[in-house]
């Protein structure tokens, strides 16, 4: 089995598309793959819920994975998301992840159909026989409308050597310590949110949507909660609070997909627009323009932070 070590702020990327979404963008992608190894991303992973992997086709998926795979060249991990609500398809996505060079995978389970324990389990075994990748599962209860316990994710752990990852994004903090006392410590549980009281409990990476458009100070402020230095952390978290509210006023719950793409455009990196049903930032006329630009003064604000705080380590130094 192909072992690897994940750890840090991955970027859980955008997808790229050309004006009016028909194509994938990848000379767009390859600018933003390049920003991101500039600021020091860790390792990324492609085709999540942000990155609107339920509006790619076939061929797009495996142009697009063998793609980021070339640009990245082994520079940081690329891990792919590969869930389906039909096995043999999660199964073919993953082998073929895995046949064109990605380092690990990262799958929510069956969503749609609320399975019970024994189905996720069994979607999981199919997985893990298809294919040799490490595997970081997904928990995302408000998205597969299943919620895995933390007894069924130690199950996982110990039948599937495979299965050392999990983003656990129930948004209940004492499941992480749960999921750590159910495998025997040997799940890497990483945050789905809220950095600071998931590391707390002994979180060991963050799956980081706001790495779309802070990707340096949400790579740093992981770094300090690796440290413990809480007090640096909530200097960012607090920021990101902010990012949320604005977002999330008046928004679903993944309104933030249109808002990750134009922030990312504000910062000198635009990626297009997001791809139907889901509310493209173009659509929000002034509401959106406005939301951003109360946001684009927080993203400098986060540089002065990080640059503050570097100064002073370098002062101590």
């Amino acid at each position: 089995m192909t072992t690897a070590q994940f750890a840090g702020s991955y970027t859980v990327t955008i997808t790229p598309f050309t004006e009016g979404g028909d194509a994938i963008d990848y000379p767009a992608w390859e600018r933003f793959l390049d920003w991101q190894l500039e600021c020091g991303v860790p390792g990324i992973i492609i085709l999540g819920t942000t990155g609107e992997f339920l509006a790619i086709t076939d061929q797009e998926r495996a142009e697009f994975v063998a793609a980021t795979v070339k640009h990245i060249a082994g520079r940081i991990p690329v891990l792919v998301g590969t869930m389906n609500a039909y096995t043999p398809n999660a199964v073919r996505y993953s082998k073929q992840a895995q046949d064109l060079g990605a380092d690990g995978l990262m799958i929510v389970p069956p969503y749609y159909y609320t399975p019970t324990e024994d189905e996720i389990y069994n979607y999981y075994k199919a997985i893990c026989e298809g294919c040799d990748l490490p595997i970081m599962v997904y928990n995302n209860p408000f998205t597969s409308r299943v919620d895995m316990s933390a007894k069924l994710v130690g199950k996982l752990t110990r039948d599937f050597p495979q299965i050392r990852y999990i983003k656990e994004a129930s948004q209940r903090w004492e499941r992480i310590h749960d999921i750590i006392v159910e495998s025997d410590g040997v799940m890497n549980v990483w945050a789905g949110s809220r950095v600071l009281e998931s590391y707390k409990l002994g979180a060991k990476g963050y799956v980081n949507p706001y790495g779309n458009y802070i990707p340096r100070a949400t790579v740093k402020f992981v770094e300090w909660a690796e440290q413990g230095r809480w007090d640096d952390v909530q200097a960012v978290q607090s920021v990101i609070s902010e990012f949320d509210k604005i977002i999330t006023d008046g928004h679903p719950l993944y309104g933030h997909q249109c808002y990750s793409k134009a922030l990312a455009a504000a910062a000198g990196y635009p990626v297009g627009d997001v791809r139907a049903p889901i509310t493209t930032f173009a659509s929000l006329g002034a509401e959106g323009e406005e939301r951003v630009a109360k946001m684009v003064p927080l993203m400098a604000k986060l540089d002065r932070i990080v640059d503050e705080i570097e100064a002073r380590d370098a002062a101590a130094a």
